[in-house]
């Protein structure tokens, strides 16, 4: 499945071409926005308003949702937003998400931003539509455009992605944003990974046969200590208990893959902090003034990425 200027349904339709042209497109609706600010309008009318993009949430989110209406409101589009479709729309009722998908393409929607939480029901739903499907995270699935920003992220801060080494900490088993992560950094010339996790939350075995069939080098352990010094990117992910059987189950794991001050000290000078976000217990308020805690600025990278994946999609 490769990407045809359509859905965005997983990182394995991305190749380095596409990134480029991805990147180069987000850095322009960087200085847009720059622009947005002073003006208080969209220069050029990127999108007419007729365009419409619905959002989907049958999964709590701020940041992605806010940020896909954010995105498509800068660009000068519309929005309809379903904030807790679970709740808040038919599905509640019984409805099926395939005939609530019908129904939003038959309402002549010329995007869906879909999040779910089961796994696979993103690329299915692109089944019932000719309209644009982007996955906005399914279940323990993907998280395509976390991903894309993640890396757009990566690029921006250090001003390169070959050659890195990149620490991903935490709830590697449930957390989507770092298997979409990881596949796409296969994507980068000598990048070496190391998975950092407790015990029974490693890397899905799909995720590391991804890596083995493309012949990325990555390391395995749970000794975050003794990696630190070695990273030039730390990406630090919540423990996802709402994947877990049980609070109790979840409670087993708390506090196992924190990130304080210290921990920061060991770390090299050129490197970056990335977080998905939310935080919970996990990485310290305290850091947010170093300058390698780039996760506020993760947040506005996903504003540019996905301003530049809608007006592709809309208009290419």
């Amino acid at each position: 499945m490769k990407w045809d200027r359509q859905h965005v349904i997983s990182v394995e339709q991305f190749d380095g071409e596409d990134l480029r042209r991805i990147f180069l497109m987000a850095k322009g609706m960087e200085a847009i926005l720059n622009v947005c600010r002073i003006v208080r309008e969209v220069p050029g009318g990127l999108l007419s308003p007729s365009y419409v993009m619905c959002t989907l949430f049958c999964e709590p989110s701020t940041r992605t949702r806010v940020s896909f209406e954010m995105a498509m409101r800068r660009l000068g589009g519309s929005v309809i937003s379903t904030s807790d479709a679970r709740a808040q729309s038919s599905i509640a009722k019984g409805e099926s998400l395939a005939d609530t998908i019908k129904t939003l393409t038959e309402l002549s929607a010329d995007v869906i931003v879909l999040r779910t939480s089961d796994s696979g029901m993103a690329e299915r739903a692109t089944e019932c539509t000719n309209v644009p499907i982007i996955n906005a995270g399914d279940g323990t699935n993907e998280h395509p455009t976390q991903a894309l920003l993640d890396v757009y992220t990566i690029q921006q801060e250090l001003d390169r992605i070959d050659g890195i080494t990149v620490g991903l900490l935490g709830d590697l088993k449930n957390g989507r944003t770092v298997h979409s992560l990881t596949k796409l950094l296969a994507l980068f010339n000598d990048v070496k990974v190391i998975l950092i996790s407790p015990d029974g939350l490693g890397m899905p075995s799909e995720v590391l046969e991804y890596l083995d069939q493309r012949h990325v080098s990555y390391s395995v352990t749970d000794d975050l200590r003794g990696s630190v010094e070695d990273l030039d990117v730390l990406y630090v992910t919540r423990l996802q208990r709402e994947r877990f059987g049980s609070p109790e189950e979840a409670q087993r794991h708390e506090g196992t893959s924190a990130v304080d001050t210290g921990l920061v000290r060991m770390m090299k000078h050129n490197s970056c902090i990335l977080h998905p976000l939310p935080r919970v217990n996990e990485l310290t308020p305290n850091i947010d003034l170093d300058p390698r805690a780039a996760y506020f600025r993760q947040v506005r990278n996903g504003l540019c990425v996905r301003m530049a994946l809608l007006k592709m999609i809309l208009t290419e």
